[in-house]
């Protein structure tokens, strides 16, 4: 399907998902709601879940919150991942809870005797832990000039808490490094790489706005999925959560990684170009984005949308249904044949009549 070798990891178990061990990547998000407010997490999280999240990972500051762990876990049906920061006494109530993974930070969550109790009930428990090493929040490295030796500094905090976990016999373990700097994340995701099969999971932090943060996200997640590295992935974004989801699963779709959703290929338009394409497209994406459950149920689909007949043919008989066309009608086609013609006022309407139809 595609030509990129992934590395082989250890398989690990997150509710009733798997990472790792040759398993599809998983795309995950993370919620922004209060957490202290169940009810609106779960609304968030079931959103989430209608344009095919995964996992999720919600922030649990306080002992308050993770008395609803619980709660959250009785009302969504994909895995609930714990983000804690800073006190671990956080992290054993919500194991009590029920807590589907754990994802700690070495750099604030404390000494190693409190890792120790935190590692005994995790395992336990049999709920595995990520190792989330983040850039933002480790000390001294931004005192270093070069891009190699952050990243030598993000896999050394988090190798010295993966020999942690290791010394006390525990290996369900999961692993990022992530910086807002693409170079010095896919440096240290290559290097952590060669050194331990832990499953990697894969962002750049803080990576900004939803066009640019899409852009950045893209470039530094593609480097590391080409080299084969990565089992899970999200896209963070200074966004609706629901965007997140929506970018990553076009960056796998479009890696061939993932073999699922519509795929929309148009021409950027030229002086031969009658009419208002750059609006129809905008409009067949908006009305794609509305139907529910797309990246996870859908059929694999490609659809063309083309201005002229130049390019316009070709590329519509390679896609499984498009319209090619000029000023007065357009050539509608499906599997490399003519249907008919279809004027220009009904171009979108006919697109996604013909997507809701192929996907019944």
């Amino acid at each position: 399907m595609n030509f990129y070798k992934r590395l082989q990891t250890r398989k690990i178990n997150v509710g009733d998902v798997t990472i790792g061990g040759g398993s599809l990547i998983t795309v995950q998000s993370m919620t922004n709601t209060d957490s202290r407010d169940w009810r609106a997490t779960v609304k968030q999280v079931k959103q989430l879940e209608e344009v095919g999240c995964e996992i999720i990972r919600v922030s649990f500051p306080d002992l308050e919150s993770a008395y609803n762990v619980s709660k959250i876990k009785k009302n969504i049906k994909i895995p609930l991942v714990a983000d804690i920061h800073f006190d671990y006494r956080i992290a054993l109530e919500v194991i009590k809870q029920g807590v589907d993974k754990l994802r700690i930070n070495p750099g604030n969550i404390g000494l190693k005797d409190k890792l120790k109790v935190l590692i005994k009930e995790a395992k336990k428990a049999h709920i595995p832990i990520r190792i989330g090493v983040n850039a933002g929040s480790l000390k001294g490295i931004h005192s270093l000039d070069d891009s190699l030796l952050r990243a030598k500094a993000l896999v050394n905090k988090a190798m010295e808490h993966v020999r942690i976990l290791e010394k006390y016999d525990f290996h369900d373990i999961i692993v990022s490094l992530k910086a807002s700097n693409i170079e010095t994340t896919v440096q240290s995701c290559r290097i952590f790489a060669s050194k331990r099969n832990y499953p990697l999971h894969l962002g750049i932090t803080e990576a900004g706005s939803l066009r640019d943060g899409s852009i950045k996200s893209a470039a530094g997640l593609g480097i590391m999925l080409c080299d084969g590295i990565g089992d899970t992935i999200r896209v963070s974004l200074t966004a609706n959560p629901v965007e997140e989801v929506r970018v990553a699963y076009s960056l796998l779709r479009y890696m061939e990684l993932r073999n699922f959703g519509i795929e929309v290929i148009s021409c950027p338009t030229c002086s031969r170009c009658k009419v208002d394409l750059i609006k129809m497209v905008s409009e067949v994406e908006q009305k794609i984005s509305a139907i529910k459950n797309l990246n996870k149920f859908s059929k694999p689909l490609k659809i063309a949308l083309m201005g002229c007949f130049v390019n316009g043919l070709g590329e519509s008989k390679d896609a499984d249904f498009g319209i090619a066309g000029g000023k007065e009608k357009g050539v509608l086609f499906k599997n490399g044949k003519i249907l008919g013609e279809v004027s220009p006022d009904k171009w979108v309407d006919k697109l996604i009549y013909m997507i809701r139809d192929y996907q019944v």
